[in-house]
């Protein structure tokens, strides 16, 4: 990998990630819901913060930006798009964009629907993606501002990287979502052991996530609105894929 990548915790169950170019030593961070532990990990790793990377504007992600900023003096980047038109961002990113973290170019992907703001950071160099809210391991985000139809686009949108990326994502709801996937891929192996892969990562206390894309092709119903046999088991054979989708995302909600 051409990059470095430290997962965090906070709150109760967000994730934010450190990611170091090894080429160069820059360092970027992912969201800025809690600057403790950024700050913490920096010193332990000996690192400085050259860039900080917003997915979105809801709080959980933003509190401490500024605390963030003063502590450092990164630059903020973050998405151009309605609602996060308040945050203090230095650089504004939209999709298809491309900058740079040292040697690593960095794909800024727009992927609304959770929000309509939402920008997801993907490093092709190193396989990874920083997902924000809108994929999670065996779920998506809710769509609080963005429609099926947009939400299910932007799924596709990050289902057409490559299998060997590693998502990283924004909170550990991984198995909460494993207890819906089951009852919508009754039959689908590969998702049943991964559920039991989660269940005993959380008895142990360990992260579910990063995980990796390919296997969430082949588990999330989220990512798998075109599959026959998921759409059989919501009684939508043959549906349009952004009408599966709302049903799956709607039977989630009342799960």
């Amino acid at each position: 990998m051409a990059v470095d990548v430290i997962q965090f915790g906070y709150n109760s169950d967000n994730y934010g990630a450190l990611i170091r170019d090894r080429a160069t030593g820059k360092v970027a961070c992912v969201d800025a819901g809690d600057a403790a532990p950024i700050l913490e990990v920096l010193e332990d790793q000996g690192w400085t913060l050259d860039q900080l990377w917003i997915t979105h504007h809801h709080w959980d992600h933003t509190d401490d930006l500024g605390k963030v900023k003063e502590a450092t003096r990164c630059t903020v980047i973050g998405p151009a798009y309605s609602g996060s038109d308040k945050l203090a961002l230095d650089q504004r990113v939209g999709d298809g964009d491309i900058f740079q973290l040292g040697e690593s170019a960095v794909s800024c992907l727009h992927t609304p629907g959770h929000t309509m703001d939402m920008i997801n950071y993907y490093i092709p160099g190193g396989s990874v993606v920083f997902t924000g809210d809108t994929l999670f391991s065996l779920g998506c985000g809710r769509m609080f501002e963005g429609d099926a139809e947009t939400m299910q686009a932007s799924m596709a949108k990050l289902r057409a990287l490559p299998d060997d990326t590693m998502v990283y994502c924004g909170h550990e709801y991984t198995q909460s979502n494993a207890a819906f996937a089951v009852t919508v891929d009754p039959d689908n192996a590969a998702l049943e052991a991964r559920a039991d892969e989660v269940a005993a990562l959380r008895a142990d206390d360990q992260p579910t996530v990063p995980v990796r894309l390919g296997d969430e092709k082949a588990t999330n119903p989220f990512l798998r609105y075109d599959d026959p046999a998921v759409q059989a088991a919501i009684g939508m054979t043959g549906a349009g894929a952004a009408e599966v989708f709302g049903k799956l995302r709607s039977m989630k909600d009342n799960f």
